[in-house]
């Protein structure tokens, strides 16, 4: 197998994970260093893999206009970089966030996308400039949803419930009883190996997910299990778990007004449109992906 693939947003956290699980399967990457302002020119790789971008601010201190210049700007220079090339695929890794904030439901690729956030707004202007262009019938180009993606040593939510279980702190938001879908790193960078190695897979939207959603009373419970500690769940009344997080608005506390709706919100994603172009099921199951997570928390 001789695929060069170059990689941008190769020293993020999906990134770390996607070289090493490539290059174990004998691709050639490259990483691509991009800042905004800077032209790229040509791509010697066959494949073009698009991870650079802004992350979602839990803590609500970044300024908007930097999702459009790095989220929506330099994927459109990217995008044209590729276009011009010779590569073969591009691979866009855009988030299920670019569709809605929230989902009543179950999010399907069908879903008219309407995002809230200046995060989804900017992911969803990159899709649109990308399915703009006029692309060479020689070429294929993806753009992937997923959702919250985890995985050792990865930071975030995850990390905080650990903290909360591992310290043997009550659980207070156990009144919420909501259901969410995960993505564990080993899976986006299984979809990403297969969409590469494979020439029978159409261009198109995919949303990436997990095959099972779960609660975050039931994730709660999973990492008391996995690290062996007793959970202790709270059924504190909601309105008063909103006016403490407005407190943390103000005082910049790990309990907020973004990361109560991140904890508490109900956000499924159907896979199987991935799954059923893939033609076989993804490698880890969603409690084993995270139970990997959790445990590479203890091995700090």
């Amino acid at each position: 197998m001789s695929n060069k693939v170059s990689i941008t947003g190769a020293s993020g956290f999906v990134g770390k994970n996607l070289t090493p699980y490539l290059e174990n399967n004998r691709l050639l990457v490259k990483p691509v260093k991009v800042i905004t302002g800077y032209e790229l020119s040509s791509y010697s790789s066959e494949v073009v893999i698009h991870l650079a971008g802004k992350a979602h601010d839990i803590m609500n201190v970044d300024h908007p206009e930097e999702y459009y210049a790095v989220n929506t700007e330099l994927t459109k220079r990217v995008f044209d970089s590729f276009l011009a090339s010779e590569a073969k695929m591009f691979i866009y890794l855009s988030s299920v966030k670019a569709v809605a904030d929230s989902i009543a439901g179950v999010l399907t690729e069908d879903i008219e996308p309407d995002p809230k956030t200046h995060y989804g707004k900017s992911k969803l202007l990159a899709e649109n400039y990308i399915k703009s262009k006029e692309v060479p019938r020689d070429k294929r180009v993806y753009i992937l949803r997923p959702c919250m993606i985890h995985g050792p040593s990865n930071k975030g939510n995850l990390n905080l419930l650990y903290e909360v279980v591992s310290r043997k702190l009550p659980w207070p938001l156990a009144a919420y009883r909501n259901q969410r879908s995960f993505l564990t790193v080993e899976n986006l960078c299984f979809v990403i190996r297969e969409l590469i190695i494979r020439k029978d897979i159409e261009s198109g939207i995919y949303n990436v997910a997990d095959d099972v959603s779960i609660s975050t009373n039931e994730l709660i419970a999973l990492i008391g299990e996995t690290i062996n500690k007793k959970t202790v769940l709270l059924n504190l009344p909601p309105p008063l778990i909103r006016s403490m997080a407005k407190i943390g608005d103000f005082l910049s506390l790990p309990l907020n007004s973004e990361r109560l709706k991140k904890l508490t919100e109900n956000y499924v994603v159907c896979n199987k449109k991935i799954v059923s172009v893939l033609g076989r099921e993804l490698p880890v199951n969603t409690k084993q992906g995270l139970k990997d997570t959790i445990k590479s928390f203890q091995e700090k």
